[in-house]
């Protein structure tokens, strides 16, 4: 089996650039720690952040997140840099981690692939997480193994879902939040990124990477940041009860406490956070319980 992966690999790039495909494609985390900063989804010569950082310590084992090919062992702009290819196109890169292979070198998922070195992170030591295809980046999160955790006391039957007709409001806003056709309705489907049967807890509209994102009514930011899931996250107040939220954001533009008028931008469409492509995950709550945010609209 391991000669047979070898040979396949050596086959792919003696062939020349693979197009990288997502099928059968999943990836689990190199680090346990929490994820510092995500990942911004911007066209290839603009500035932004490609990739991912993870929170870890000094010397602690970085672990490859999938099966591959070591592509490369050393130093990028002063830093000690590992990346993998997987055979399909796609390469994960580590960075800062000294290596403990070779190039050509066939590494499992979860083979310890270097050690973590301080460095990369101002305030304490991070790993930054990349994904490419050797020219576009992606967000290795968004490819994620997540698996189902059950914290029920035995022999407790899980909630049952809620009702869709209980989440439905009289509309209180007068527009949609983006120009863009609703590729994922409010309530229970199989998540397209963990495969669990769960709540779609807003409603998905599929637009450009890059769409603004205008607030259907005047509020307060009450939160602005990087969510787990969520990816860039902006919570806006709008009082009477009613809240809302736009995530999967590239980056956050505006900050807690700030006042935005109706219409005005709350940020642009992007794919941060566990996402299968550009689009806003629009939600809301009414006196602090879930809606469909399309009943909000007059």
């Amino acid at each position: 089996m391991r000669t047979l992966f070898i040979l396949l690999v050596a086959l792919l790039m003696c062939a020349g650039a693979m197009p990288a495909s997502a099928n059968a494609f999943s990836l689990s985390p190199p680090l346990p720690g929490r994820i510092l900063r995500g990942f911004d989804d911007v066209g290839r010569f603009e500035a932004g952040h490609r990739g991912v950082d993870i929170a870890g310590y000094d010397g602690e084992q970085v672990l490859a997140a999938a099966p591959g090919v070591v592509h490369f062992a050393g130093s990028v702009a002063g830093r000690p840099t590992v990346s993998i290819d997987h055979g399909n196109g796609w390469r994960t890169t580590y960075q800062p981690v000294r290596g403990t292979w070779k190039k050509g070198d066939v590494v499992q998922e979860g083979d310890p692939i270097g050690v973590l070195v301080a460095g990369h992170c101002p305030e304490e030591a991070c790993l930054h997480w990349g994904l490419t295809d050797g020219v576009a980046y992606a967000d290795p999160t968004a490819y994620l193994e997540v698996s189902v955790v059950r914290l029920l006391p035995k022999g407790a039957q899980p909630p049952s879902p809620p009702s869709i007709q209980a989440a439905r409001v009289a509309g209180t806003v007068d527009s949609l939040p983006v120009a863009g056709h609703i590729t994922s309705k409010f309530g229970m489907r199989r998540h397209p990124v963990t495969g669990v049967y769960k709540l779609h807890d807003g409603v998905d509209f599929g637009a450009a990477c890059g769409t603004s994102i205008t607030l259907p009514a005047a509020g307060v930011v009450t939160s602005a940041g990087y969510h787990g899931g969520y990816g860039y996250r902006v919570v806006v107040d709008h009082g009477g009860g009613l809240v809302t939220a736009y995530a999967h954001l590239p980056r956050v533009t505006v900050h807690p406490g700030e006042r935005l008028t109706a219409g005005q931008s709350v940020g642009v469409v992007g794919n941060t956070g566990l996402s299968t492509g550009c689009h806003l995950h629009w939600m809301a709550w009414q006196g602090g319980t879930l809606v469909d945010p399309l009943t909000l609209a007059r």
